[in-house]
């Protein structure tokens, strides 16, 4: 049973339900979920930047700041009804730009130009997909296999790091696979899309 901030007729997650009960209560109703999001479009450029400049360890840690932005702006405008248009486009978007820094900088350097750019052309064909269907009247709305899919991005991302700042060699594997079960997701993910 949804409680009574939730409208019936939006699909609210797990995730959603447990950060409306902890981190959403203290961030305040003056904060709108677009804030988040242009706040993650603002600070993709510095994570980038601390990245391309190998301090990965203070990398790391804005790196997982601005991702959790994701999770908290779709989960805020689901469970206090604050869905938007904008919105509805804006976050997939600075979402796939922070996800694709990542893979430029640093999967294609330590991981492979291959797994780099399958990574990057789904997100390019899911946002083509989003575009059109968005042009053709349809309902733009998340689903379970982009969210599953976003977070073994982010996890695949920081299994990468933490082998790059700890010298985990054997870690590299382990990255590898998230990222490949991530492209997995993707595709799912663009399949249920539906054009």
């Amino acid at each position: 049973m949804l409680d009574n901030n939730f409208k019936k007729s939006d699909i609210i997650f797990l995730h959603d339900r447990l950060l409306a009960k902890t981190v959403l209560k203290i961030i305040p109703k003056s904060v709108k979920p677009n804030h988040l999001t242009v706040f993650r479009f603002l600070t993709t450029p510095i994570v980038a930047f601390l990245m391309f400049s190998d301090h990965y360890l203070i990398g790391l840690i804005s790196f997982l700041l601005v991702a959790f932005t994701d999770a908290l702006d779709g989960s805020m405008a689901r469970t206090r009804d604050e869905i938007t248009e904008w919105g509805k486009v804006y976050d997939p978007l600075a979402e796939k730009i922070l996800i694709g820094a990542m893979v430029f900088i640093i999967v294609l350097k330590y991981i492979g130009f291959w797994t780099s750019i399958f990574i990057v052309s789904i997100e390019v064909i899911i946002i083509i997909v989003a575009w059109v269907r968005k042009r053709r009247g349809a309902e733009i709305q998340a689903n379970i296999w982009g969210k599953i899919k976003m977070m073994l991005q982010v996890l695949g991302v920081t299994i990468l790091l933490l082998s790059i700042i700890f010298n985990w060699a054997g870690a590299l594997p382990l990255a590898s696979g998230t990222l490949y079960l991530a492209i997995a997701f993707a595709i799912v993910s663009l399949l249920t899309y539906g054009i």
